[in-house]
């Protein structure tokens, strides 16, 4: 996990080994990215589906910063999820990327699973089989 900090929704400073733990699934995406916006909604899906189970984060890149993120979240209803804001876009680059959307999975001890670059549906049988994956011992 990069040692990178972003604002948590409190608006606290956080890094990813502060979720260490329980699997974690980092969702890195932006409001003006058309394929991050349409597959958010199926990550809010399995964010409340795998609650107590595995952690998820939406971390924006978004320039403008949380008011521009919180502009678009609060028109969205999500319930489970919460917007974490990495204005700088400092953890997308410290993780090897700069395309959006890109989606990592990490197991409990901070361990990188897998990562998907690009927009997926997470709510199918095929991205629930990848999720298993954090589960298996």
């Amino acid at each position: 996990m990069p040692d990178v900090s972003f604002e948590a929704p409190s608006g606290e400073m956080v890094k990813l080994a502060d979720f260490k733990g329980q699997p974690l699934l980092v969702n890195i995406w932006a409001t003006w990215c058309g394929p991050c916006v349409a597959e958010m909604p199926t990550i809010e899906k399995l964010a409340t589906r795998e609650a107590g189970r595995l952690q998820v984060l939406a971390v924006s890149q978004d320039m403008k910063g949380r008011p521009a993120v919180e502009k678009w979240w609060n028109g969205q209803g999500f319930k489970t999820l919460q917007p974490y804001v990495d204005k700088k876009g400092d953890l997308g680059f410290a993780l090897g990327g700069g395309t959006l959307p890109t989606t990592l999975l990490y197991d409990r001890d901070g361990k990188e699973i897998w990562r998907m670059v690009g927009a997926a549906h997470w709510d199918n049988a095929a991205q629930k089989k990848l999720i298993e994956e954090a589960f298996a011992e």
